[in-house]
């Protein structure tokens, strides 16, 4: 298994009703599926990196919330202008910051699930069309549609739960 994709890469997927159930399903249940990833370890264990050369569990919590927050923004943004810029962030720079270090993690699995109600109660009550609404993504230097990001941030979550969960059994903490 390839350490940094261990549920593979995301592959986006033509819209239908069924994959978007189950992606709403997935950002829905991340902060509680994120949550329970990592409420038996410790601090040594939250300070180990899910591979080597990655970040540590710690910095992986703190990241989905970070990235979240974003992805929040961009939907935001695309529902509410046209084809809007959406800028980049140095996620690895924001990984090094002083509260990814020093704030406990269930401060950003509390962001996440209170993020992530207010996000799936928007996304939820989208109609068909506001799915081919488009953002500027310019990181990426290319347009892509709300649909592409809500998968985008469905794959997002799971991979870094699996990131944890796949930590736990190569190390045996299960």
């Amino acid at each position: 298994m390839d350490l940094r994709y261990p549920i593979g890469q995301y592959e986006p997927q033509a819209f239908s009703e069924t994959q978007l159930q189950r992606w709403l399903a997935d950002l829905q249940f991340l902060p509680d599926e994120l949550e329970i990833a990592v409420q038996t370890l410790d601090e040594a264990q939250l300070n180990t990196p899910y591979r080597e050369g990655g970040w540590t569990v710690k910095q992986l919590v703190h990241h989905v919330a970070d990235s979240h927050i974003n992805a929040y923004t961009r939907f935001k943004l695309g529902l509410t202008e046209d084809t809007p810029t959406i800028k980049t962030y140095e996620e690895k720079e924001w990984a090094l910051l002083n509260d990814v270090q020093t704030v406990p993690i269930n401060i950003s699995l509390t962001l996440l699930h209170a993020l992530h109600q207010r996000l799936v109660a928007t996304l939820r009550s989208l109609p068909r069309e506001a799915w081919d609404r488009t953002v500027f993504h310019s990181g990426a230097g290319k347009t892509v549609t709300l649909w592409y990001l809500l998968g985008s941030y469905a794959w997002h979550g799971k991979h870094h739960t699996a990131h944890v969960t796949a930590l736990k059994e190569r190390m045996g903490w299960n």
